[in-house]
């Protein structure tokens, strides 16, 4: 399953200081050697989320409540604030989760952003392109991972661009519209913080590859504890965050660097995914899922640093959609490579894999590999080194 592969660790590490107790939106299955106890109900329905909370709290003395999933922070701030925990308030969480709301916070608090303009057709997506100038971006204003983001390069991609984003918008819960943005043409990053009571730290800064365009799929990232750009970007996400309102938790904000300076895409108030916390935690020693569950729980994070290192991650696709029929790692290689810390599939010969624009990041995955080194540059080469030991079979769609 793709949450245990990116996500268990998260588990793992809150587990050895503190009891978990689960709100699950089916019968557990990998979580429950982690958890003391749980109860199964939809996060997103607020009524039956309050339901199991309180049902747990009768249960067990919480202490703190807290989530990774995107589409869940709304309404699990919500359940904070009636079990009187800790958490930033759901309307800044809301803010965050509607990029239309984030942008127009940013320009209120003069942080660096692009222009953006929130449409609901096809006809105001025109208009707005021709305003701001080609190539532009276009995206959902509420959802996550990359899905239904586009790039286009003049009018007569923006029909298709645009029904390709809206499709995606269509099942927004914070907001339904299409954003379309001028395009920040520079290195992408991310920002990875820790806020207490207001005062955030940052920990690491993420650099990425993005590649299959139009589409902004992520295929690598690396993090290295000794990142000079840190001390570029650490300004402009703090700046973010205060602009937003986040006061509890950690978060991943994501920038790009134009001209030298740093450009705000997003704030995105949870840990980040594609395993960068722990990538985080190989290269610096900071555990950020320890440091979200002690701000869950009124308690202020230990972020010192314990490590000084790189660690990288190689997200694993096909290079074509169809049917996947093999996919493994050299095994004679892996027992040499000690600098390898893991390779992971999540996806199994049979599985139907999909790649943009008919799927995205869980449609086309297949798993991972992390590598670790003395500096990015090595543990890249590393992970590029793996790549090539790294054997993936796939019929294509037309024949499958």
């Amino acid at each position: 399953m793709e949450a245990h592969a990116y996500r268990a660790y998260c588990l793992e590490n809150v587990r050895a200081h503190y009891d978990i107790v689960l709100i699950s939106g089916a019968e557990p299955t990998w979580e429950k050697e982690f958890v003391v106890d749980y109860a199964v109900a939809d996060p997103t329905d607020q009524a039956s989320l309050a339901a199991a909370g309180h049902a747990l709290a009768e249960r067990h003395e919480l202490a703190g409540v807290l989530t990774w999933t995107e589409w869940y922070l709304v309404p699990v701030a919500r359940l904070a604030r009636q079990l009187g925990l800790p958490t930033t308030t759901p309307e800044a969480l809301q803010g965050c989760r509607n990029k239309h709301t984030s942008r127009t916070l940013f320009a209120r608090h003069g942080v660096p952003s692009a222009i953006s303009v929130s449409v609901r057709t096809e006809r105001e997506a025109a208009d707005a392109a021709a305003l701001i100038g080609y190539p532009v971006v276009l995206k959902p204003a509420a959802h996550a991972a990359s899905m239904g983001v586009i790039r286009v390069d003049n009018a007569s991609e923006l029909p298709a661009a645009y029904a390709f984003a809206a499709q995606t918008a269509g099942h927004g819960v914070e907001s339904t519209q299409v954003l379309v943005e001028e395009y920040l043409d520079g290195e992408e990053v991310s920002v990875e913080c820790v806020t207490f009571q207001g005062q955030t730290t940052v920990v690491a800064v993420t650099r990425k590859t993005v590649g299959m365009p139009p589409y902004f799929e992520e295929l690598a990232h690396v993090v290295d504890a000794n990142d000079e750009l840190l001390a570029t970007v650490a300004p402009g996400a703090v700046a973010a965050l205060d602009a937003v309102g986040v006061t509890d938790g950690v978060s991943h904000v994501e920038i790009r660097i134009v001209d030298g300076r740093p450009r705000l895409i997003e704030v995105n108030a949870r840990i980040a995914g594609d395993m960068i916390g722990h990538l985080v935690h190989l290269a610096t020693g900071v555990d950020l899922a320890r440091a979200a569950a002690d701000i869950a729980c009124g308690m202020l994070p230990d972020l010192t640093p314990t490590r000084s290192q790189s660690a990288a991650i190689r997200l694993i696709y096909p290079v074509y959609s169809g049917t996947l029929t093999e996919r493994r790692l050299d095994a004679e290689f892996t027992d040499h490579a000690d600098w390898l810390e893991r390779v992971t599939f999540h996806r199994d010969a049979g599985d139907r894999l999909v790649l943009p624009p008919d799927g995205d990041m869980f449609s086309a995955r297949i798993g991972y590999l992390i590598t670790t080194g003395p500096s990015a540059k090595v543990a890249q080469a590393r992970s590029t080194e793996a790549y090539r030991y790294l054997s993936v079979q796939v019929t294509p769609a037309e024949t499958a």
